[in-house]
């Protein structure tokens, strides 16, 4: 007797860098780097506070979701899953602190382990580990943003003409040629 086929789980492909979502952290989109090398995830925080809440550790950071920008700051807590030590890929051993948390990505969304580590020096805010997309995506290590890109904000009009009205003061008058005689 014959058992019945099983169906094929259709696994989506995504790229090695991906706009994602933390929805429980209150951050829409942060661009990420998805790094089968590394097996841990990391969320670029700073300014990490620990607390105590019920009896259970907590901890209140900051994140500021785009890249060379630090106007824009989103200020999340969680609950301490564990400390846990991580070499980083320079071989520098540290303590960090794990939170669990969600993560929403082409229509997706699913609890990960996340480390909290200044990434200022990295390229990425975020990497995503091995382990957070392991038996639930498919990585093509030559494309990018499957997901989608977020929508780019137009330029206010009246900035670009105050930009165009400082180009105008700046303008340089041309120097005079004075013609000398013997």
């Amino acid at each position: 007797m014959k058992k019945p086929a099983k169906a094929e789980k259709v696994v989506p492909t995504i790229g090695w860098r991906e706009w994602i979502a933390l929805p429980n952290l209150g951050i829409k989109q942060i661009k990420a780097k998805v790094d089968t090398g590394a097996r841990s995830s990391a969320l670029h925080a700073v300014d990490l506070e620990t607390f105590k809440r019920h009896g259970r550790d907590f901890v209140r950071f900051k994140v500021h979701p785009e890249q060379r920008n630090s106007k824009r700051t989103v200020i999340a807590e969680a609950e301490v899953l564990e400390y846990r030590k991580v070499k980083s890929s320079g071989g520098h051993q540290t303590r960090r602190p794990v939170i669990l948390t969600s993560v929403s990505a082409l229509g997706q969304t699913w609890e990960v382990e996340l480390t909290l580590v200044s990434r200022d020096e990295m390229g990425f805010r975020m990497l995503l580990g091995r382990e957070a997309i392991r038996r639930r995506m498919i990585v093509d290590p030559g494309r990018s943003f499957l997901n989608g890109r977020p929508k780019r904000k137009k330029a206010k009009k009246k900035k670009a003409k105050k930009k165009k009205a400082k180009k105008k003061k700046v303008k340089k008058k041309k120097p005079t040629r004075v013609k000398r005689t013997r």
